[in-house]
C-alpha cells in the first residue's frame, strides 16, 4: 500500500492572457496562427510528495500558485502539463460554500455537498447530525443558504468539509471564519484528524498557525517550489523573505563553514599575497567579512572573520568593531575592540581578527552584520562596510519575539 498521498511531477499550469477581449477571437481564427496573447504560467514545473498522514502549511504571497495548485489537486482545475496522483477521498475548503446552492436549505446542501464527494445518502444518514451540530446555526438548518449571514454561511461549510472524515482535508485560508469559540472547536477538530492519520494540506497567510501546526512547510513563489522542509524553517525564511522582498539573498539549503574554508585556502598557498594600498589617502581597509555559516539555530556559536589591511608602519589607537542589524537597519548590537579593552594589530600588513558570540540569543529572523576600524576611540572612521555580510536564524517553534531572556514563572494560587 502506497504511503503517497499527493504525488506531483513536473506540474505546469499556463493561462493565456489577452490585452483586449477581441484579441481571442482573432486569435481563434487567424489563418496565419497569429499570437494576441502570451503565457502566464500559474504553476511552473512543480514536483511534491507529500506523505499520507502529514500536516503541510503552504505558503506563498497572493498570485504565488498557492490556491492553483490545490484547485488542481482536487480536481477543480486540469493541469497544462504534468502528473498528479491522489490516494485517498478529498474534502477541500477552497472558498467557502463553494458548491453550495443558495436556493436549498442548509440540510439539503450538506446532502448535496456529501454526493459531490462520493457519498451515498445513506452514509450521510450518519454523519449529518454531528454536522449539524458542529455548524450550530440552530432552526436556520431548514432555511435557504441565501438568508444565511456570512458568518452562518461559513460554519455551515467549515463543518461540512470537516466531518465527514476524509482521507485529505485540504484548508486554504478558512480559519479566520466565525467567532473565537467557534475557531477554537474548528483547530481541535483539525487536531483530531491529524492525530487519527488525516493528511492535511493547510494554507494560511497568518505564519505563527503554520508553525503551530503543521510539521512540514512548502513555500511557492511565482509557480516554482522555493523550499520545503520542517515547518518552522521554512516559515522562518519565508517571513526574511517577506521583509526584504528580493533582496533576500540567502542560499535556503547553504550551511558551509566559510571561515574554515577561508582559512583552508590560506594555508595550501602558504602565503598571503601581496598587500596593494588603493592609494595614499587610504590608511587602512577592510578585505573580507565573512560569518562562518549563512544559518544557524538560537544558541548557536556565531563567529564573524574580519580581514583587514594595515597600510601605515603603526595606526596609533587603532579599534574594530562589528555590529548586527535587522535588514530594517534597527541597531541591536556593535561591541567595539576599544571599548572591551582588546588589542589588534595595527601595524603594517594584513591581519584577521574573529569576533565569536558563543551562543546567540536572537530569535529566529535574518541578521546583516557591519564592520568598520577606526581610530581616536571611534571618533576617526577608516573604512567601514555596511551589510558586509548576513545570516539566518530559524528555529522549532518555541518562543515568539526577537531575543531570548532567560525567564522563570511562578504560579501564585
Amino acid at each position: 500500500m502506497s504511503e503517497i498521498a499527493i504525488k506531483v511531477e513536473n506540474l505546469s499550469k499556463v493561462y493565456r492572457l489577452y490585452d483586449r477581449p477581441t484579441d481571442r477571437v482573432k486569435e481563434s481564427l487567424s489563418l496565419t496562427k497569429k499570437k494576441y496573447s502570451r503565457e502566464h504560467y500559474a504553476l511552473n514545473n512543480l514536483s511534491l510528495e507529500i506523505k499520507k498522514g502529514e500536516t503541510v502549511g503552504i505558503l506563498g504571497t497572493n498570485g504565488s500558485g498557492k490556491s492553483t495548485l490545490l484547485k488542481i489537486i482536487t480536481g477543480v482545475l486540469t493541469p497544462s502539463e504534468g502528473n498528479i496522483e491522489v490516494n485517498g477521498k478529498i474534502s477541500a475548503l477552497l472558498e467557502l460554500g463553494a458548491g453550495f446552492n443558495p436556493e436549498y436549505t442548509g440540510l439539503e446542501n450538506i446532502y448535496l455537498n456529501g454526493t459531490m464527494m462520493g457519498y451515498t445518502r445513506e452514509e450521510m444518514n450518519l454523519k449529518v447530525s454531528s454536522i449539524i451540530e458542529f455548524a450550530d446555526i440552530g432552526e436556520f438548518i431548514n432555511q435557504p443558504v441565501k438568508t444565511y449571514s456570512s458568518g452562518m454561511f461559513a460554519r455551515l461549510a467549515f463543518a461540512v468539509s470537516i466531518n465527514v472524515e476524509p482521507d485529505i482535508l485540504i484548508v486554504d485560508e478558512a480559519l479566520s471564519v466565525g467567532d473565537t469559540r467557534f475557531q477554537i472547536k474548528c483547530i481541535e477538530k483539525m487536531k483530531n484528524l491529524k492525530e487519527i492519520g488525516t493528511t492535511i494540506l493547510f494554507v494560511s497567510h497568518a505564519t505563527e498557525q503554520i508553525k503551530r501546526f503543521c510539521t512540514r512547510g512548502v513555500w511557492i513563489n511565482k509557480g516554482k517550489i522555493i523550499d520545503i522542509g520542517e515547518a518552522s524553517d521554512v516559515v522562518d525564511r519565508y517571513e526574511a523573505f517577506m521583509l526584504q522582498g528580493e533582496d533576500f539573498k540567502i542560499e535556503v539549503n547553504k550551511d558551509e563553514n566559510i571561515i574554515n574554508q577561508e582559512e583552508k585556502l590560506i594555508n595550501e598557498k602558504g602565503e598571503d599575497p601581496e598587500i596593494i594600498r588603493p592609494s595614499s589617502d587610504v590608511l587602512a581597509r577592510i578585505t573580507k567579512v565573512a560569518c562562518n555559516k549563512s544559518k544557524f539555530k538560537t544558541f548557536d556559536r556565531v563567529e564573524v572573520l574580519v580581514e583587514y589591511e594595515v597600510y601605515e608602519q603603526e595606526i596609533a589607537e587603532f579599534l574594530l568593531g562589528v555590529a548586527l542589524y535587522t535588514p530594517n537597519r534597527d541597531y541591536i548590537f556593535g561591541p567595539n575592540t576599544h571599548l572591551d579593552k582588546i588589542s589588534v594589530p595595527n601595524k603594517y600588513g594584513r591581519h584577521k581578527v574573529k569576533y565569536v558570540i558563543p551562543s546567540i540569543t536572537l530569535l529566529s529572523g535574518q541578521y546583516n552584520v557591519d564592520a568598520g576600524i577606526f581610530t581616536n576611540g571611534g571618533l576617526v572612521c577608516i573604512d567601514y562596510k555596511m551589510d558586509a555580510d548576513n545570516f539566518l536564524i530559524t528555529n522549532e517553534y518555541f518562543v515568539e519575539g526577537k531575543l531570548f531572556i532567560n525567564h522563570e514563572w511562578n504560579v501564585i494560587n
